[in-house]
């Protein structure tokens, strides 16, 4: 079987900063990306709260909040939210391992999508690393219902997302991609999606204390007419099911290793995204640890005794 993955993990080549406001503190933030060595995996680290506890490793182990947006560690001690849209560009562009300094508690929301952590990426440049990659094979069938929603795992022999949406309003009505996840498609496909809301919504949130950052610079933004506020319209005409992808690739990311299979979910969101993961990693013969071995061109995947790189405790 071949194989289009990269056989070995990755880092940045050199450090990266960006600046912005969170999404729903409003609060200004500043956030640094350190290379850092294999099998490090991705590594958040809270400066401006010192002491135990300010390290926050990205793994499902460590998801706290998914109402609104996926928040890593305890809401009551140290933790840093709305890590999605970034978890979603270090995994498109399969960046593995990396320290992330931040000075808040939430990821800046930057325009709203994961485009400009993208051209951070690429700007600091991305290194290979000597060490294997190795990959969450799915073997079989793993699904989550939650009413109307529902999202699994199938087998598939690449990293496929398949998702739906299905909303009332006509501005978005049903919508439905399947991609199968590459850099090339990351960049192309899903990076640029801006996440999305009602104007009533908005509204509600604000006098409710949440999304004091939410803007038309970061959001589309649906009015009570059903027309999309933003001046400069849509940046796809589906770009609310490739948002919808992007928050997927970005909590999948948090396995803690790139999976090799399909998810599928229809009206899906971050607490179904985590609950799917989680059901995964829960069953020891839905899934296999893997790594590539080649003969010239042709890459195999072969099952490996060893742990991933991160390893996740439910």
């Amino acid at each position: 079987m071949g194989i289009d993955f990269q056989d070995y993990q990755t880092t940045l080549k050199n450090r990266v900063s960006l600046s912005g406001i969170g999404v729903h503190s409003g609060e200004a933030v500043s956030i640094h990306f350190e290379p850092t060595d294999a099998d490090t995996g991705i590594v958040f680290q809270r400066v401006d709260a010192a002491g135990r506890g300010s390290e926050i490793r990205a793994l499902v182990s460590e998801i706290g909040a998914t109402d609104l947006s996926t928040a890593l560690g305890s809401m009551s001690g140290v933790s840093v939210g709305t890590v999605e849209h970034l978890m979603a560009a270090l995994s498109g562009l399969g960046i593995d391992n990396l320290l992330i300094e931040i000075d808040g508690a939430e990821v800046p929301i930057l325009d709203g999508s994961a485009s400009l952590f993208v051209e951070a990426f690429d700007h600091a440049g991305i290194e290979r690393l000597p060490v294997k990659r190795r990959f969450i094979r799915v073997l079989k069938p793993v699904r989550v219902d939650a009413g109307a929603s529902w999202a699994e795992f199938v087998p598939h022999d690449t990293t496929r997302f398949d998702i739906g949406i299905d909303f009332e309003s006509p501005a978005i009505g049903r919508q439905h991609l399947a991609v199968d996840m590459t850099p090339d498609a990351f960049r192309g496909e899903i990076a640029r999606a801006r996440t999305f809301g009602f104007m009533k919504d908005v509204e509600r949130l604000w006098a409710a204390g949440y999304a004091l950052g939410s803007s038309l610079e970061n959001s589309v933004v649906i009015g009570d007419d059903a027309r999309i506020i933003n001046m400069g319209g849509l940046r796809y005409p589906d770009e609310f099911v490739r948002h919808k992808m992007l928050d997927a690739v970005g909590d999948l990311a948090l396995a803690g290793a790139r999976f090799i299979g399909c998810f599928r979910s229809h009206r899906g969101g971050h607490k179904l995204n985590a609950a799917a993961l989680r059901k995964l990693l829960a069953d020891s013969s839905a899934f296999e640890i893997v790594e590539t071995t080649r003969r010239g061109r042709q890459a195999d995947l072969i099952a490996v005794n060893a742990p991933v790189r991160a390893p996740w405790t439910l």
